[in-house]
């Protein structure tokens, strides 16, 4: 018998979670038949939709399916009951909240409709969004197994109705330890329900590290890339260029991606009289990405909630120098001054502190005539290049992560799955 497995996204195929894709192609791999699904239906990106086409796209329903979806909630409401209970009667959610959540009920039922006779075995869901509430009702009414995979945002920002999606999840997993560790510290979930699955990058096999090129001028580039969101929190970034400029330190800032804050950004960096030193990019391809990461001094992140990032396991890949906010998972990738620089999240004068560090350490390289000790300083940078690049290519490499995601997956939703309990799976990778 084939094992069939229904995945769910919020939105799919998209080019900011490429993950989405290759986990799916890598069960494929395995003779796993997975049905991809998207609640939603994607902008047109022919480079995802050549690999992977979603089967099921949810948003908007057919009004047949509608009709058969309120039918199978009549025929098996005991099997939902609880969890509309839930909705309507306890917890502390606002009435907007609720009736989201009585809207991805139907919706999840239109999924059960749309699966019925499919034979799945499993719904995995990715991010725990409202893709997970529509998961966990449709598992419910088709009596099949539930699980999700948390990143960041969806744990620890938005985290509506993530008690109830956890309790009846058969597993979940999560990309980091600090992600597990706060899942069992605030949530009574069984131990050996949450696993960590790191993310991954394409790494190339280590080579001698490449002759340094001199810069052309002292100019300090910075590069951030990641979709334009208030919880990205670009204008921080903003605001602390107009430190830099109020300081005389010569840079040009480079943010690449889109997204609903593009407008607000545009207009602080006017007011700041920044047009001249910082360039909003847009919407850079993947695979237009190297000519931007080879231009960058720095590859800063300034997010407020994330879980490990790609954009910095990439960075570091191409031996870049990163520069992150202590928080969530990130310090499991950034070792500070082994890998890279990590600052205090919200505090604007040690990332500038930090900027400028970096900055100085960076002339050293290039200047004859520094002093000894920060010439000292400046191979130091050589050596975290290379250890960032070195360890990226260890612990976050993407075969090695889909292998492990697969072999992880696959145990879980075998025969033996009470009987396996929690181990360190990535810690045993590595």
């Amino acid at each position: 018998m084939i094992l069939t497995v229904a995945y769910l996204a919020n939105e799919f195929p998209s080019p900011v979670e490429p993950y989405v894709v290759e986990e799916i192609e890598e069960l494929r791999r395995r003779g796993v038949r997975v049905i991809a699904g998207s609640v939603r239906k994607a902008a047109p990106d022919e480079t995802l939709r050549a690999k992977c086409v979603p089967q099921i796209i949810l948003r908007p329903p057919q009004t047949i399916i509608l009709l058969r979806a309120l039918w199978l909630c009549l025929r098996r409401w005991e099997r939902i009951w609880g969890l509309i209970a839930r909705v309507l009667f306890h917890g502390s959610e606002g009435i907007r909240q609720r009736m989201k959540a009585l809207a991805h009920t139907m919706l999840g039922a239109c999924y059960a409709v749309l699966l019925e006779g499919s034979g799945a075995q499993q719904i995995h869901v990715h991010h725990g969004y409202l893709g997970a509430w529509i998961a966990m009702v449709a598992a419910r009414l088709l009596d099949v197994e539930f699980s999700m995979t948390l990143h960041g945002s969806d744990l620890l920002l938005h985290a509506t109705y993530l008690d109830v999606k956890l309790q009846n999840c058969s597993f979940c997993l999560t990309v980091s330890e600090y992600n597990r560790n706060y899942i069992l510290e605030r949530y009574q979930v069984q131990a050996e329900k949450v696993l960590v699955a790191r993310l991954g990058v394409e790494v190339r096999e280590i080579t001698a590290d490449p002759a340094p090129q001199p810069k052309k001028n002292d100019a300090l580039t910075l590069l951030a890339v990641g979709r334009l969101h208030a919880v990205k929190d670009h204008a921080f970034l903003v605001r602390a260029c107009s430190q830099l400029q109020a300081s005389g330190v010569s840079f040009d800032c480079l943010i690449a991606g889109d997204g609903p804050e593009w407008r607000n950004l545009d207009c602080l960096i006017r007011v700041c009289g920044l047009q001249q030193q910082i360039t909003l990019l847009g919407h850079v391809a993947h695979q237009h990405m190297n000519s931007w990461y080879d231009r960058a001094d720095v590859v800063v992140l300034t997010s407020r909630s994330e879980g490990i990032p790609l954009v910095l396991m990439e960075a570091m890949a191409r031996r870049k120098i990163v520069l992150a906010p202590t928080i969530t998972g990130i310090p499991e990738l950034v070792i500070p001054g082994k890998t890279g620089f990590l600052y205090e999240a919200g505090s604007m004068g040690d990332f500038v502190a930090r900027l400028l560090f970096i900055r100085s350490l960076i002339q050293a390289q290039v200047d004859p005539h520094v002093q000894p000790y920060i010439k000292s300083a400046g191979v130091q940078l050589d050596q975290i290049r290379r250890a960032a690049r070195e360890y990226v290519y260890e612990n976050f490499n993407r075969s090695r992560r889909l292998q492990a995601f697969g072999d992880l997956f696959l145990r879980r939703i075998g025969p033996r799955v009470e009987s396996i309990p929690y181990e360190a799976f990535v810690l045993q990778q590595i």
